[in-house]
């Protein structure tokens, strides 16, 4: 007997909760089932089970049928219904023989039942079996969840890489077959013409306009993959807002014409310098106006503007880029600065939607916050918060966007 009892010793430390209203049944079993190496729990009837389980935590509960109050069959319902409880193995322990109380232990949700009088060693047998499934059972849903997780970050790394892919071949495709048909064409001349070509100096612009267009997508893609990867790295320095949006403005002068569009320059020259990295903060300037003029007809009007936000805890400047065009859905403007996303009324499809997500990546690392304000027909108010700097220098060229 001695042996076989050390056979089923655990030192597992497993919680089992045992409900009996006898004194003699719980002294044999609290003895056993401790010298085994389980740390026990007594109740001795179903209420004051049921109320000490969020405490007590039990792996498994040897549950009595006959108790005063409500018995085992209403114990185990209601513990059943509670999803707290639901998935704790409950073995009755019964005097009853007949089969339809065994039956019923089963409809209520044990796992097993152990008739009365009962011997220790079927107790710890049946206890030790059922906390084996149990564990097992709980291996398998932590390594389900585990898979799960792993097949949804499969998926969307698949589907980041569908959408790249299909986002290169479908943005690359116009301007590439367009600088294509135009070399083909270049090659007939010069095969009528001993080996010459002339070409335009229309023709050449627009093939460099269609490269630089390539050339910016890539860099677009290749820097968000780097962002995702690796975080921005910022070289910050003091910048005059004023002089920086006049030369940025002085730059767009030719696309702006070609656009129909008007500038206004409505920015303080008493302003104090921010603190940011001059390319980057370029980029979210240009990401701006090139959506604007993108998603507007010709004639539109961007107004550029910057205040000192008096009440901000360090000191920030607020930028805005405002336009007088057809405005942005209430839908979109929830979604627009994520990873992908257009919108729907875009007159040219020469972008990935990628540049306001660049904007909110490179605001978001200088510490500052990016959104927009928009009503459908009213135009669209773009702002962005940069921090005032520390101690302002004068400014030079080098601030300036590149």
């Amino acid at each position: 007997m001695a042996d076989e009892r050390q056979n089923l010793e655990t030192n597992d430390g497993s919680v089992i909760l045992l409900v009996d209203d006898n004194p003699t049944n719980l002294g044999i079993l609290v003895t056993s089932l401790s010298e085994s190496g389980y740390k026990v729990r007594v109740a001795q009837d179903g209420e004051s089970a049921i109320a000490q389980i969020p405490y007590a935590k039990p792996d498994l509960i040897l549950l009595d049928v006959m108790m005063p109050e409500i018995d085992g069959f209403e114990t185990c319902r209601r513990l059943k219904l509670d999803p707290a409880t639901k998935d704790i193995p409950v073995i009755f322990m019964t005097a009853l023989t007949d089969v339809f109380d065994k039956v019923q232990a089963f409809e209520v949700g044990a796992v097993d039942y152990i008739s009365k009088p009962f011997r220790v060693e079927e107790v710890l047998v049946r206890a030790r079996t059922h906390l084996d499934i149990q564990k097992l059972q709980n291996q398998l849903k932590a390594q389900n969840l585990h898979l799960q997780e792993e097949i949804r970050e499969r998926q969307k790394a698949q589907e980041a890489v569908q959408v790249f892919l299909h986002a290169v071949s479908h943005d690359l495709r116009n301007p590439v077959t367009g600088g294509l048909m135009v070399l083909k064409s270049l090659l007939a001349e010069a095969e009528a013409n001993q080996g010459k070509a002339i070409v335009p100096q229309a023709v050449l612009q627009r093939m460099i306009h269609s490269h630089e267009r390539q050339l910016a997508l890539i860099n677009s893609l290749l820097e968000t993959q780097a962002n995702a990867m690796e975080g921005l790295s910022l070289q910050v320095q003091p910048v005059n807002l004023h002089l920086f949006v006049k030369q940025l403005a002085a730059d767009w002068e030719p696309v702006l014409q070609w656009e129909e569009a008007r500038l206004n320059l409505l920015l303080p020259d008493d302003l104090p310098p921010v603190q940011a990295a001059p390319n980057q903060l370029c980029r979210v300037y240009e990401n701006l106006i090139a959506n604007a003029l993108k998603h507007n007809p010709p004639g539109l009007t961007l107004t550029l503007r910057a205040e000192l936000i008096q009440d901000a805890q360090p000191p920030k400047v607020r930028c805005l880029v405002q336009d007088n065009g057809i405005g942005i859905q209430p839908e979109h403007s929830n979604t627009i600065f994520e990873l992908y996303k257009r919108g729907n009324q875009t007159r040219r499809t020469v972008g990935l939607g990628l540049g306001l997500y660049l904007c909110r990546q490179i605001i978001t690392a200088h510490g500052g916050e990016i959104g927009v304000e928009s009503q459908p027909q009213e135009g669209a108010i773009f702002w962005f918060t940069l921090p005032i700097a520390s101690e302002p220098k004068n400014f030079s060229k080098e601030s300036c966007c590149t």
